[in-house]
C-alpha cells in the first residue's frame, strides 16, 4: 500500500487548503478515501443516531502534479484512512506561499500522512517543514461502511439563497432556537423558521428556482397532481446547519438543498471540481 503526490501550483493548493479547511469544521475526524482519479472526505456518523453526514469528492488531476497510489490490492485499488482534518488544515497553513507541497504515506512508529512544505529562500537551498498526521489505516472489512451515501426520493428539491445572506440569518435566529424549521416548495419559494414558547421568526426567500430534476419521477409523489405551492418542511440542529454555512471556504457555483419531509435535508454544494453533500436528519 503506497500513496504520493505533489503540488506545485500555488492556486491549486490554496484552493486544496480551503476545502481542508471547510471539512475540518465539519467534521472533527473523518475517513480519507485514495482511488486512482479521486478523494474522498467522508464523515458517516449514522443518521438514525442523530449525527450529520458528509461526502466530498475531489478530481486528483484539478489539485495535483504528481499522485501515485497502490492500494491494498490489485482489484481493490483504493486505501481508506481515518484522519483529523484539523491536522492536516494547520500543516497546509504553513503552505501559504510554498513552492511545492508533498503528501506521502509513510509508516515510521505508525501509519502517518507526511506533508513535506517546501518553502522559499534567500540561499539556494529550500526550507523543508515536515508535519507527520496520524492517520489510522481502515481494514477491507470495514469499507463497506463507508458508501456514498443514498439520497432518499425527496419531496422539494430547491437551490438555495445566497450563502452569505443565510448564513447571517440563521446566526441570528441561533441565539432564540436550538431548532430550526427548513421549508420549501416547487415554486422557487424557501423558508426558515423557529417558534418556541416566546417567540417566532420566519425569513421568507422568493425566486429560488427548483433544479430541472425537481419536478421529475423521482420525488415521492411525482409532479403530476402536485400542489407546486405545497411547502415540505423537516426541523433540524440549528448548530448542524450553521457550521455547514460557517465553514464555506470554496464558494460554490451552484448550492441546493432536497427535503425529505421530516426525515432529512440533503445539501449539495457544487463547485467545478469538488462536490461536498451534507445530509442533516430531522429531529421528530
Amino acid at each position: 500500500m503506497r500513496f504520493r503526490a505533489k503540488i506545485v501550483d500555488l492556486a491549486c493548493l490554496n484552493h486544496f487548503s480551503r476545502i481542508i479547511n471547510t471539512i475540518a469544521r465539519l467534521a472533527k475526524t473523518c475517513i480519507l478515501r485514495l482511488t486512482v482519479c479521486k478523494l474522498y472526505f467522508i464523515l458517516s456518523d449514522k443518521v438514525a443516531n442523530g449525527g450529520a453526514s458528509m461526502w466530498c469528492e475531489l478530481s486528483q488531476g484539478n489539485f495535483f502534479d504528481e499522485f501515485q497510489m497502490e492500494g491494498v490490492a490489485a482489484e481493490h485499488n483504493e486505501i481508506y484512512l481515518e484522519l483529523v482534518p484539523e491536522n492536516l488544515s494547520r500543516a497546509l497553513k504553513t503552505a501559504q506561499s510554498a513552492k511545492a507541497v508533498k503528501i506521502k504515506l509513510t509508516n515510521k512508529h505508525c501509519p502517518c500522512l507526511r506533508v513535506a512544505v517546501e518553502l522559499p529562500s534567500l540561499s539556494s537551498s529550500s526550507r523543508i517543514v515536515t508535519h507527520d498526521i496520524p492517520v489510522g489505516v481502515i481494514p477491507r472489512r470495514m469499507w463497506n461502511d463507508f458508501r456514498e451515501p443514498s439520497v432518499p426520493d425527496f419531496d422539494v428539491s430547491i437551490y438555495l439563497p445566497v450563502l452569505k445572506t443565510m448564513k447571517s440569518v440563521v446566526e441570528r435566529m441561533k441565539n432564540l432556537s436550538n431548532f430550526i424549521v427548513i421549508e420549501a416548495n416547487l415554486s422557487g419559494e424557501m423558508n426558515l423558521k423557529i417558534e418556541t414558547d416566546l417567540v417566532s421568526v420566519t425569513t421568507h426567500f422568493k425566486d429560488l428556482g427548483n433544479p430541472p430534476w425537481a419536478s421529475e419521477d423521482r420525488c415521492q409523489s411525482s409532479a403530476q397532481g402536485r400542489d407546486l405551492e405545497s411547502m415540505a418542511e423537516a426541523c433540524i440542529d440549528i448548530k448542524k446547519l450553521q457550521q455547514l454555512l460557517a465553514g464555506q471556504q470554496v464558494n460554490p457555483t451552484k448550492a441546493l438543498c432536497n427535503i425529505v419531509r421530516k426525515r432529512i435535508v440533503h445539501f449539495i454544494l457544487l463547485h467545478e471540481e469538488v462536490s461536498l453533500q451534507y445530509f442533516i436528519p430531522a429531529i421528530a
